[in-house]
């Protein structure tokens, strides 16, 4: 599987709600840019620290995806609805190292300001 095929297939599965997690490689390192930057390493780990993002997702857009080797960049539109609240959207900048049709590394880059407080 190339870097393109894992990462449309990630995506694929998000939009479904089903499978995604099986990108994940066991070991992934994953790390938040936005203040504080944050790191969690292991997809456990990963799953217990995003599961109320994840639970959020209505919808999902890949705005453009660029792949270079075992590398990509994916710039992607959320659409969020918090248990309590009112929804939002937010745009955030993917990048991902894959190695053998799994996802090793994941950072993202956001504007944390529409997420409630």
């Amino acid at each position: 599987m190339t870097t393109k095929d894992t990462i449309e297939g990630y995506f694929s599965h998000l939009k479904q709600k089903n499978g995604w997690q099986s990108f994940l490689s066991d070991d992934v390192v994953f790390t938040s840019f936005t203040s504080p930057i944050k790191q969690v390493s292991g997809r456990a780990a990963y799953l217990e620290r995003t599961k109320r993002f994840y639970a959020m997702i209505t919808a999902l857009e890949v705005r453009d995806l660029v792949v270079d080797g075992n590398k990509a960049c994916a710039l992607t539109r959320y659409q969020l609805q918090p248990p309590q609240g009112y929804a939002f959207e937010s745009d955030i900048a993917e990048i991902f190292e894959v190695r053998d049709g799994k996802i090793l590394r994941f950072d993202i880059y956001f504007d944390s300001s529409p997420f409630p407080k």
